[in-house]
């Protein structure tokens, strides 16, 4: 029976699909839409929290992305895609492998929380500059290096990517000044195992991969009539 990947669509569960055309085995793909805005009782079903991705093997249900990710390269992937503690590059793919969720979703949600609450003050000007300070030490890892393990694509460029595109349809943020992570993620785009993974999880989505911020989700569903 074949690892089953259930995708929110615009979500950071476009992760797993991505992995798994990386690694190239067999998965079945099953999308969910958002309801509006949060995940539909179909997600909530196999996770009450309602978090995405979900995956399912055999008897096992597991959700939260990078738990996900390291469950399939070891499972299914023979360990691709992780570097192991013998290899040069280890701390630094672990660093990275946990930036994404460990620092740089986390700045984001803040920034736009606060600013929500204040669009200019204090606060928002700290939590703003702490942003920025995030995405230029990002900048430079990656003008310096072609991946953010150094020079081997790893799970831990799937796991930031997100951050750098589709999150930024929710909490928009320009990047044309950082021509580092720009260039990064064209290399991304170029990829086929990041193609495919589009073309069968967010087909009708926008690349996001330019500096200007993207159209965002909420302005798209008023734009249907959704919201």
């Amino acid at each position: 029976m074949p690892l089953t990947v259930h995708h929110l669509q615009w979500s950071q569960s476009e992760r797993i699909p991505w992995l798994c055309e990386e690694l190239e085995i067999p998965y079945t793909l099953t999308l969910h839409q958002r309801a509006p805005m949060l995940s539909p009782k179909a997600i909530r079903d196999l996770n009450p929290l309602g978090q995405a991705p979900v995956i399912q093997d055999g008897d096992l249900t597991l959700a939260e992305s990078a738990a996900c990710c390291e469950y399939i390269i070891h499972k299914f992937g023979n360990g691709r895609l992780a570097l192991p503690p013998s290899h040069k590059d280890y701390a630094d793919y672990l660093y990275w492998f946990h930036f994404s969720n460990g620092t740089l979703q986390p700045m984001v949600l803040l920034l736009f929380s606060v600013a929500r609450v204040q669009r200019e003050g204090p606060a928002t000007t700290r939590y703003r500059e702490m942003f920025e300070r995030c995405l230029s030490f990002m900048d430079k890892r990656l003008r310096e290096n072609e991946w953010l393990a150094g020079e081997e694509f790893t799970a831990a460029d799937i796991m930031t990517v997100f951050s750098l595109t589709t999150m930024r349809a929710f909490h928009g943020f320009d990047l044309t000044k950082y021509e580092g992570i720009l260039g990064y993620l064209k290399r991304v785009s170029e990829r086929e195992g990041y193609k495919k993974a589009r073309a069968k999880a967010d087909p009708e989505m926008e690349l996001m991969i330019d500096g200007k911020a993207p159209r965002q989700f909420e302005d798209k569903l008023k734009a249907e009539g959704k919201l």
